[in-house]
């Protein structure tokens, strides 16, 4: 199986997920769960500190969007979606992005012991 082939994805996904309530509740709850774990990695450290680059907004790092687990965790993802297919998947990556920028503000007003809670 080869790993950026989006018919063989589809193949095994269909044969795997028959059942339409298996494919009702993968549908419904696959980017929830994906949001609510880049919310926990939120508070993982930064892998690179951006302060000191200079060209990045005071306003950009004071909202919390720092380059850390979370970041990675959707930047894999969002590369990976647009491997198998470049318009869905530029979508997919789309969403990835939308998903860690909204992970990241939920975790900075929540703080990690409520964060945690809601996860």
């Amino acid at each position: 199986m080869g790993l950026f082939d989006l018919e063989e994805h589809f193949a095994f996904y269909g044969a795997y997920h028959r059942n339409p309530v298996n494919i009702l509740l993968h549908t419904l709850f696959v980017w929830p769960i994906f949001f609510t774990g880049l919310i926990l990695f939120h508070f993982t450290p930064p892998l690179y500190d951006l302060s000191h680059i200079g060209f990045v907004p005071s306003a950009f790092l004071d909202q919390g969007y720092v380059l850390n687990f979370g970041f990675l965790f959707a930047l894999f993802y969002g590369l990976f979606y647009m491997c198998l297919d470049k318009k869905s998947g530029s979508f997919a990556a789309l969403l990835c992005l939308a998903c860690w920028v909204g992970a990241s503000s939920v975790a900075m007003r929540l703080g990690f012991s409520l964060a945690w809670k809601v996860y």
